[in-house]
């Protein structure tokens, strides 16, 4: 409610799985403000929409990110299945070789 913003995150997902809610991610996560600003980094992976914690691949970075590796774990703390809406919280461990 009385948060920064301090980024955007903007991509695309499609389903990727027979049998379950398994989605293709491509995300993109860029700063506007603070220490990252100008900088980015991306996710594309698998999100196995129905587990708690989801595990997903960072394949790279520009400005400070540039070159990034690394993961992010996803964690949905609110949807609303009217809308698709959510509140979806990552937390991202990035190696970079700057």
């Amino acid at each position: 409610k009385n948060s920064k913003l301090i980024g955007h995150a903007r991509g695309m997902y499609g389903q990727a799985a027979q049998n379950d809610l398994g989605l293709i991610m491509v995300l993109t996560y860029g700063f506007i403000d603070g220490i990252y600003k100008d900088s980015s980094f991306s996710l594309l992976s698998l999100n196995p929409a129905m587990q708690a914690v989801r595990e997903m691949t960072i394949v790279g970075g520009t400005g400070l990110f540039r070159l990034a590796r690394g993961y992010a774990l996803a964690q949905t703390y609110w949807i609303d299945p009217t809308t698709g809406d959510a509140i979806v919280g990552y937390n991202a461990t990035i190696v970079t070789y700057i």
